[in-house]
């Protein structure tokens, strides 16, 4: 049986049996719930998969574990100073925050992440968002469902303003993969594409125009976010920014929650500052029963499947399983803490 020698400390030497090293997913139900296998994975060792771990459970259940893989179940200092058999973190995602790097690091712990896999289906979910804002398909769908159009004395009829995206501005704020791909398809749709990045892209897409914060928020019919979500642009999207927005322009967020404040969002929906917004994300998920943008005009909100289709999370798993081989063959990959570990 082979096996795998590392370095790692201050841990120290240890060793890895494949087939027996214990591996530990916590919360496994959101990436796969039954409509996938993890079948892969369960080849590299032993495995035990729980749908859900609550905060008071995660070091009971991860106790004997070398590999423990996440999703959205914190692994905070404590935590991961505890679990002394831990040696690897994979976070089935592409955000890591839910894991203490600074700990992991302590610890000589590699963390990885899942890069790149939800690209299609996240920026597919933006333009669901954005015609259903300028389309209104489904309150259109109601109304002839409830037998309006059937009662029309006109051959058609429409309730709610028709917007065209050809020649409309379409502003990205990020220009990673995601919004390199929104970026694509809003040109198709024969839009002007401005974008905002925290710094100038090496390979600037063809048909994009960079330019500065104020620009992008004053010039965009549609603004969508796909930065990753940092202390310096928590709240990026606040009071002052949506004052600077159009009152006809419409903000989709399918990025970071956080990205956003929720409570100036909705007081500038509700003062027409702005004129709808589209989000996949909220700053607390699920956010709470009384949030004020249930309540805002022209406020949809989904909860957080951008990055869901049976595609995507089939990628997620596959290349979770690869990144735990690459680990356990000594030469760990998408590893988000290598320079702290270096």
């Amino acid at each position: 049986m082979a096996t795998a020698f590392f370095r790692i400390a201050p841990r120290g030497w240890f060793s890895f049996h494949w087939g027996r090293v214990k591996i530990v997913i916590l919360d496994a139900y959101t990436a796969n719930p039954g409509d996938l296998d993890w079948d892969e994975l369960a080849s590299l060792g032993q495995l035990q998969t729980y749908d859900r771990t609550p905060a008071d459970l995660v070091i009971k259940r991860a106790t004997d574990a070398e590999i423990v893989l996440t999703n959205k179940t914190v692994l905070s200092a404590e935590t991961i100073g505890r679990l002394a058999k831990l040696r690897y973190i994979g976070v089935l995602a592409t955000g890591y925050n839910v894991v203490d790097l600074g700990a992991a690091e302590t610890h000589g712990i590699p963390v990885t992440n899942i890069p790149a896999y939800s690209t299609p289906a996240v920026a597919q979910m933006v333009f669901a968002h954005v015609l259903h804002l300028t389309q209104h398909v489904a309150s259109h769908a109601e109304n002839v469902r409830n037998g309006d159009w059937a009662n029309c004395p006109d051959f058609c009829f429409w309730n709610e303003p028709l917007t065209e995206l050809s020649d409309r501005t379409f502003g990205i704020i990020g220009l990673g993969q995601i919004g390199r791909e929104v970026a694509d398809i809003a040109r198709a749709f024969g839009m002007r594409v401005i974008a905002y990045n925290h710094r100038p892209p090496l390979d600037l897409p063809n048909g994009i125009e960079m330019v500065g914060l104020d620009e992008i928020f004053a010039e965009s019919d549609i603004l969508s976010l796909h930065c990753p979500l940092t202390d310096a642009n928590h709240h990026l999207v606040n009071a002052e920014r949506l004052e600077q927005m159009k009152p006809s322009a419409l903000l989709i967020n399918t990025a970071r929650g956080p990205l956003v404040d929720t409570v100036a969002l909705a007081k500038a929906l509700n003062d027409s500052e702005i004129a709808g917004a589209g989000l996949d994300v909220m700053e607390t998920e699920p956010p709470p029963a009384d949030h004020p943008l249930y309540t805002a005009p022209n406020c949809h909100i989904t909860p957080h499947i951008g990055w869901a289709t049976q595609a995507a999370r089939r990628r997620l798993i596959g290349t979770a399983v690869e990144n735990v081989k690459a680990f356990l063959e000594g030469h760990p990959q998408n590893v988000v803490n290598a320079d702290q570990l270096a």
